[in-house]
Order: structure tokens, then sequence, then C-alpha cells
């Protein structure tokens, strides 16, 4: 899939939501393990590679393992511009001091392989080693938001670590919500849903 007017590098890596704080190291199995979203809007099964992506999958999994996305939200809708079906929705806790947890270090896909392809889901984050809880699912091929290290400053990209197998029309769904054109700060101002999609419960399938 070619890459329509994709947005802009720097403009993600300035509205990716993420907390400053030490690392924290995550352990998770080495297989492939699924887990399901039930959202507002429907289900989504993901499939994570801790295999490739042991930190940023363990991340992920404590979260689902503890509960921890239960009732948090998708709660952006970023739609490139002429080009409204691709993008990307990102959801999490939004540092809630209840439920996030440390920040972990950054996986970049260098290191583990994957890309930013259509379906994959990566954490958001602002500087390396930064992302805690909130994660985007791409809509179209977007591998801009790989590790480059040809280009200048922070070229460390995005942690990439699953993809979504089942659930691709929910991702759509989500993605044509209305937006508030009044919410959201900078960039992000536009492309926050004014109805947030609740995910219902989190959980690993067999």
């Amino acid at each position: 899939m070619s890459e329509p007017r994709p947005i802009k590098r720097r403009t993600f890596l300035a509205a990716a939501v993420a907390t400053a704080a030490s690392p924290a190291v995550a352990q998770a199995p080495a297989s492939p393990v699924r887990v399901k979203l039930e959202t507002g809007d429907g289900p989504i099964v993901l499939e994570l590679y801790p295999d490739k992506a042991p930190i940023t999958a363990g991340n992920f999994l404590r979260y689902v393992d503890g509960k921890r996305f239960d009732g948090a939200t998708f709660y952006r809708a970023s739609k490139v511009p002429n080009a409204p079906e691709f993008g990307l929705i990102q959801g999490g806790v939004q540092n809630d001091p209840a439920r996030v947890l440390k920040p972990i270090a950054h996986e970049p896909t260098t290191k583990t392989g994957l890309s930013h392809t259509d379906g994959v889901i990566s954490m958001g984050r602002t500087n390396p080693g930064t992302a805690t809880s909130d994660f985007f699912i791409v809509l179209g091929d977007m591998t801009y938001m790989d590790a480059d290290p040809k280009q200048p400053g922070d070229n460390l990209g995005f942690a990439a670590f699953g993809k979504v197998v089942e659930g691709m029309d929910t991702a759509r769904k989500i993605l044509a919500e209305p937006t508030s054109q009044t919410a959201g700060v900078g960039v992000m101002k536009g492309e926050m849903l004014a109805k947030p999609v609740k995910i219902i419960s989190a959980r690993r399938v067999n």
C-alpha cells in the first residue's frame, strides 16, 4: 500500500503522549501473544511479538494482566489530509496516576525488525524512553515512523510491537468517529475524539 500524504514525522513525535521518568524493564514470553480489546465500537484482536520487542510487548501485557486498560479509551483519531481513511488511532490511560506504570526503554525498529505498516500497534512517546501506556494503531503504511539513522535529530522512530489480526473494521470505525475542533493542544488540536471510545476490557486470548 502506498503512503498517502503522511502525517509529518516531527509533528507526530511532538504529539505522542508519554511521561518522562526512569526506564523500567518488563519481561514477556518468547512466542506471539494475542490480546482482545473489547471497545465501544467493537472488538480488536492484537498479536504481540515479545520475541522481537520483549520490553515493549511485556509492558503492554503488564497493563493487560493488571486490567489497567479496562475503562481506558481511544481518545485520538489523526487522519491523513485528503485521505481520511488513513491515519492512526491512539488510546491508553493518559497518565492516570492510579493506572500508569513507569516508562520503558525504547526499542527502535532497527533493533526489532518490525515496521509501521497497515494495522501495526506501536507506542506513543515524547523522548526515547518515555513510553508508558499510550499506544497507537496505524491504518495504512506509515513506515516514516520507523527508526531512520540517516535522519538528523531524534531519528529513533516509534516502538512497534505487534499488529491487528482481527478487527481492522473496528479500528477504521474509530478513525471515522467525529473529532472536536477545539479540544487538544498544539498539533493535536482537532484530532481528539468528540466522544472517546471506551476500552471495555483487554484480555489475553488462547
